[in-house]
This record gives C-alpha cells, structure tokens and sequence, in this order.
C-alpha cells in the first residue's frame, strides 16, 4: 500500500440566527475538533490523511455529521498541493512596546 498523503479542507457558512441554529453550528465545530480538524481561519478546517481511501472514509464520515441547514464545502488535495499555498498577511500595529532595554524613554 503506497502513501499518497492527503489534506481534507472543509469551508462552512452556516446561519447563527436562532437558539437552534447556534447549536448545530457549535456541534458541527465540536465534532469537527474532537475528528482532528484543526482551525486554518474562522469557518476552515483541515486535516491529513493517510491515502485517497482514508480522505474517502473521512468525507463520508462528514456528510454524515452535517448541519441540517447551510453551506458546508469540502475539498481534498494532496499534501504536495496543499504545501504550495501561500499566507499573506497585513501589517501589524500594536501600542504594546516590545522591548528587552532597562531604560525605555516613552
């Protein structure tokens, strides 16, 4: 059995209007946590996967575990793919100053 590394990337948007509504998003983030999903950006979750068969058993698994309202979307790619993504960031500001000097003249 060969390894071909997967990432299962799962992007949801689900409503948070009412009582229940908060429920099913917070059960569905729960299961997605305690499942090994680990949080990319808020509503994006990732995970690795052992081959294509583990990724396949792993969607299954989710469609079962889905939110009887809203978008949930999944994506799989290989781990080779998904090492090619590129972070961009803005410019951090902060009034903390960050500094190791004994004298900081404010």
């Amino acid at each position: 059995m060969s390894y071909r590394f997967m990432r299962i990337m799962v992007l949801f948007d689900l409503p948070v209007e009412t009582p229940l509504q908060r429920h099913n998003y917070g059960k569905f983030r729960r299961y997605l946590i305690k499942n090994g999903f680990m949080m990319m950006q808020e509503s994006v979750y990732v995970k690795l996967a052992l081959n294509q068969n583990t990724a396949a058993a792993i969607i299954d698994a989710l469609k079962k575990n889905k939110p009887p309202e809203g978008l949930v979307q999944i994506l799989s790619v290989t781990e080779k793919q998904f090492s090619k993504i590129e972070i961009i960031t803005g410019d951090y500001s902060s009034d903390t100053v960050d500094s190791d000097e004994r004298l900081l003249m404010l």
